[in-house]
């Protein structure tokens, strides 16, 4: 069986806007220990939060998501 998993290229965008957890998470509307745990891939998250994620860099949901299947 193969092992699934949701990789993010969160860290990279916040390092391109110059910008940390707490703004990243302000943006979002969620604490910063939402955005630590999604962007160490602790947590999946939801559709809507991906969906805010990347509104706020301003790119798709596919550019900073992506599928890993092993």
């Amino acid at each position: 069986m193969s092992k699934k998993s949701l990789k993010n290229q969160i860290k990279v965008f916040r390092a391109v806007k110059d910008w940390t957890q707490e703004e990243l998470a302000h943006r979002v509307g969620v604490t910063r220990k939402t955005i630590n745990t999604v962007e160490n891939g602790k947590f999946v998250p939801s559709a809507y939060l991906a969906l805010k994620i990347a509104k706020a860099f301003e790119v798709s949901v596919e550019e900073v998501f992506q599928l890993d299947e092993d």
